[in-house]
């Protein structure tokens, strides 16, 4: 590693990064508890108002490579730092937005800081920490990444009650800027500064920028139904990869390196990744219809029920970081897929008898693998990126895993409600929910299968960066 000869401090750097982690995930699920209230203030109608979360994740999504593959070049730390006061600044500018399209607008700002700190955040932890130790970093990061989506409607909905809106924003910036005097304080400088000059492959930046977000959009507009104009962006998204593919083929500096995707550990932590994201969006999507309507539950304690899966794998993801580093993160990965599999399959199985310790303990042992998966794939698939392109494999990785949970949202809600038979999933019956529930696990249980059978592709002494002498 390029740091200094002295030991940095482990804990100040855990929690600079820590902190960026959160941010991320805070800006992700913040603003969704918002949207009925912002629809009033500015008067607009939903399909409006749902901007302010897609125009985010669109810009998170579309620039995360990007932001990736400039840290490579001019330094992960000295993008951190740009990306923490970028995310205050935008914070800053949703808080005090005059108008709809002014918040829109601020949020997409937004949501290409959060990019630039999702890209470096786990390049970072395999950058400064000690090998021995980054088991225990992932399994950090992800508890950190649950807990900001959890945390994100119940600090939402407090900051709006005795706030207001702004609260929803204008509460990042503190954190953000305390969060940049820390990894400023903490993150060790590298010894020496680069002198690769900055070659970006702007044509395929442009070209990938517009598949992402033409399926992102495929995935989310429509809420799940697929009309003719979610066909039409799927198809300029696929044209555009295809494209992309060409151009990077033929770039002599590429914006992602194709051969990278030779290494087994790689292209299948990120196909696992990109699987088990679509996966975990069932108790998210499937979740609320069936604690409403198959087991009658009232709003309070169903919102009780569902934190079972958020707080699960916070709890589980530091005991996840140890698993991997005594034990390895291939068998934790394999352990992890096993686990929720075996999950899937008993929420499939107890969907036509209503049971809720048994939906309560099947959903924790489904969330829990899946930390133990998360921290384990991450950690397996930062370990074979070789310095130069440590950005851009964090981008890929963190990518891979928002595709899985926007294409999870799309799949899986189409998937229950053509295994419930209605048209109208609010007034299904109890019977029809329990048979969509049981539809929807079983394609999720499937899809976990595909993702344990490539771990077993990967070899069992998958080559690291050290061993192949990068």
């Amino acid at each position: 590693m390029n740091e200094t000869s002295t030991a940095p401090p482990i804990r100040g750097i855990l929690l600079s990064l820590s902190l960026a982690m959160l941010l991320s995930s805070l800006g992700t699920s913040i603003a969704n508890i918002g949207l009925p209230t912002l629809g009033k203030v500015f008067s607009a109608p939903f399909p409006q108002v749902q901007w302010v979360v897609l125009a985010y994740l669109l810009s998170l999504t579309s620039l995360v490579i990007l932001a990736g593959r400039l840290g490579d070049l001019l330094g992960r730390r000295r993008l951190l730092l740009i990306g923490l006061l970028w995310f205050a600044l935008a914070s800053l500018l949703c808080g005090l937005a005059p108008s709809l399209p002014w918040l829109i607008a601020a949020r997409g700002l937004q949501g290409a800081g959060a990019a630039i700190l999702l890209a470096h955040t786990l390049a970072l932890v395999s950058e400064t920490l000690p090998k021995e130790r980054s088991g225990r970093a992932m399994g950090l990061m992800g508890t950190l990444s649950a807990v900001g989506t959890a945390l994100g409607p119940t600090l939402g909905g407090s900051l709006i009650s005795y706030v207001g809106w702004r609260g929803l924003f204008l509460v990042l910036v503190p954190i953000s800027v305390l969060t940049w005097l820390l990894a400023r304080h903490y993150l060790p400088k590298p010894v020496e500064q680069r002198k690769t000059p900055l070659q970006l492959d702007l044509a395929g930046t442009a070209v990938l920028m517009i598949a992402l977000s033409s399926y992102a959009l495929a995935m989310t507009l429509g809420r799940g139904h697929m009309g003719r104009l979610n066909l039409v962006l799927l198809a300029v998204a696929t044209l555009a990869l295809y494209l992309f593919l060409q151009i990077e083929r033929r770039s002599s500096s590429p914006l992602v390196p194709l051969r990278m995707l030779r290494n087994t550990q790689l292209s299948s932590g990120l196909m696992m990744s990109g699987l088990v994201s679509t996966v975990i969006m069932s108790t998210l999507v499937v979740g609320p219809f069936y604690l409403k309507h198959a087991l009658s539950l009232p709003d309070g304690l169903a919102g009780l029920v569902m934190s079972c899966g958020p707080i699960a794998s916070a709890l589980s993801s530091n005991l996840a970081g140890r698993l991997v580093d005594r034990f390895g993160n291939l068998r934790m990965t394999r352990l992890g897929l096993t686990g929720m599999l075996t999950g899937g399959i008993l929420l499939g199985l107890i969907a036509p008898h209503p049971w809720l310790p048994g939906y309560m303990l099947s959903t924790v042992l489904l969330t829990a693998s899946y930390a133990l998966f998360q921290t384990a794939n991450n950690t397996g698939v930062m370990a074979t990126s070789v310095p130069s392109q440590r950005g851009v494999t964090s981008g890929m990785l963190n990518l891979s895993r928002n595709l899985g949970l926007t294409t999870g949202t799309a799949l899986l809600g189409t998937v229950f409600a053509a295994g419930s038979g209605s048209l109208d999933i609010n007034h299904a019956s109890a019977v029809q929910v329990a048979l969509g529930m049981q539809t929807s696990f079983a394609a999720a249980s499937g899809l976990t299968l595909l993702a344990l059978l490539l771990a077993w592709r990967i070899p069992a002494t998958p080559r690291t960066a050290q061993e192949t002498g990068q």
